[in-house]
């Protein structure tokens, strides 16, 4: 069972470092088999304009330039020279690190500082310090329409700082197969409230006994079985924040319908499938069916991820 440090902190408020969280969970019963952190390289660095390019008063090979990050303007002095005032470039604020270390392997933190007498803010990056290019001569100039202010990691469409949990769950706590289980059990130790996440799902006309039938033919192993029809769902790619999530529980993005499913199992602990009406067959009665049962001697299923699995017959289909 994966969870992120981000994801549980939406589900409950807590203060503690994951480190802390780490123990607090081990000593809740929650043994933390592996922690690893994640993205994070381009934390203080944002898509940024050029305003204004003036030579330095005291230093024919550098230029002093103001820097909107879409919060503030920034003076920023620069040596580079292939970029111009209205430019869309990428800034490092003081006090963070560039994501590429330094010759002697330690990070190299941007701090104020005054250049031959000038007070620079930051520090335009090269695609080389930014760790996305072996060497490159200048600095990294973005295209036209990249917005300004956005985070560039958000801009790159990579994650942002967080820490995965690779958890075991022990057989009789099914409850903390979710992160909201965790959340709970969180909350309860600190006497917080857990943060629900709000539900408006229109209800249609008629029952749904009108257009799907369940049959359970393996009730000791499944005793329930829920389905609901959603109509008008268009196929997709998923939005970055859900397909960047489940990449980091450990799951392949496959479209907008697949993810949302694999993603309120992660949330709540119960699993979902999502079919396509029109594949399912019918009935005598015309409806669309679903038989749950355990798979036949010598079964073979085509998973979503395309790879042939052989069953057992104690296996539920």
């Amino acid at each position: 069972m994966k969870i992120t440090y981000n994801w549980l902190r939406q589900y409950v408020d807590f203060d503690w470092s994951p480190e802390e969280l780490a123990e607090r969970l081990t000593m809740l019963g929650l043994e933390v088999e592996h922690m690893q952190r994640v993205g994070g390289e381009f934390d203080g660095i944002v898509v940024a304009q050029v305003l204004s390019v003036e030579k330095h008063p005291a230093a024919d090979k550098l230029t002093v330039c103001m820097v909107d990050d879409g919060q503030s303007v920034n003076q920023i002095v620069c040596g580079a020279r292939n970029f111009k005032a209205g430019d869309k470039v990428v800034l490092i604020k003081p006090g963070y690190a560039l994501p590429k270390p330094g010759p002697d392997g330690k990070p190299v933190v941007i701090k104020p500082s005054k250049i031959r007498g000038v007070e620079s803010f930051g520090m335009l990056c090269s695609a080389e310090e930014l760790g996305l290019a072996e060497n490159s001569e200048g600095i990294m100039v973005l295209p036209p329409d990249a917005p300004i202010g956005t985070p560039f990691g958000e801009y790159l469409g990579r994650p942002k700082a967080d820490v995965i949990y690779d958890l075991e769950i022990t057989p009789n706590r099914p409850d903390l197969t979710g992160v909201i289980g965790i959340a709970r059990e969180v909350g309860a130790v600190l006497g917080h409230p857990i943060k629900l996440p709000s539900v408006d799902l229109p209800v249609g006309e008629g029952r749904i006994e009108r257009f799907v039938a369940v049959e359970i033919t393996a009730p000791a192993l499944c005793r329930r079985y829920t389905a609901r029809v959603v109509r008008g769902v268009k196929i997709g790619p998923s939005p970055t924040w859900l397909s960047s999530l489940l990449e980091l529980l450990g799951f392949r993005s496959i479209n907008n319908v697949v993810d949302v499913t694999n993603y309120v199992m992660m949330e709540t602990g119960q699993p979902l499938h999502a079919f396509d009406m029109r594949l399912l067959a019918e009935d005598d009665e015309g409806r669309k069916k679903i038989i749950v049962r355990t798979a036949l001697p010598n079964e073979r299923f085509t998973t979503l991820d395309g790879i042939e699995r052989e069953l057992t017959e104690k296996m539920l289909v």
